[in-house]
């Protein structure tokens, strides 16, 4: 993938980060996502689950403002996220989806409806959805998520996913 063709679809993936549209990202966006999720699977934000996921958010939207601000506003602008991602992902992808570790494990933690520290494909698909795909490519996701079709999506499946979400071509 070129350098022109890379910034493109890292570009793309703003509108996932900026959940109000406002045109940046900020902590407020990070915290929204947090919401909807406990929203979803009815969990309190006072709850040991709930905080641990409002937790990993901030981690998340640090690690994020760590990468990409670069005029140390607390606001990542398209521009700076460009800049940013593409600097760290071609340095190393795995390293900016180190950044949404805590997060993930944390939605998963919520997500898990079994203690066993996984997900369902349905429950992520219900993620997903969450975070604005629609509800076709959420289920397609999900189950690919599920890689050896054991009916269970881990962490390290979710990073892998992740980096590769932002690292993999897109279909022509």
């Amino acid at each position: 993938m070129d350098s022109a063709e890379y910034e493109r679809k890292i570009a793309a993936r703003f509108e996932q980060f900026d959940q109000d549209g406002n045109g940046y990202i900020d902590r407020e966006d990070f915290s929204v996502a947090a919401k909807a999720v406990l929203t979803e699977f009815g969990t309190t934000a006072r709850s040991d689950k709930g905080q641990t996921l409002l937790a990993g958010a901030e981690a998340f939207w640090q690690g994020m403002a760590g990468i990409a601000d670069v005029d140390g506003d607390q606001r990542v602008t398209r521009e700076e996220f460009v800049t940013g991602a593409v600097k760290r992902l071609r340095d190393n992808p795995h390293r900016f989806a180190e950044i949404a570790r805590p997060f993930l494990r944390a939605v998963i933690r919520i997500a898990d409806a079994e203690g066993n520290g996984s997900a369902t494909p349905p429950s992520a698909e219900r993620i997903l959805r969450i975070f604005g795909v629609e509800e076709a490519p959420a289920r397609t996701a999900a189950t690919a998520l599920d890689a050896d079709a054991d009916g269970w999506i881990t962490e390290d499946d979710c990073l892998k996913a992740f980096a590769a979400y932002f690292t993999t071509p897109e279909p022509d």
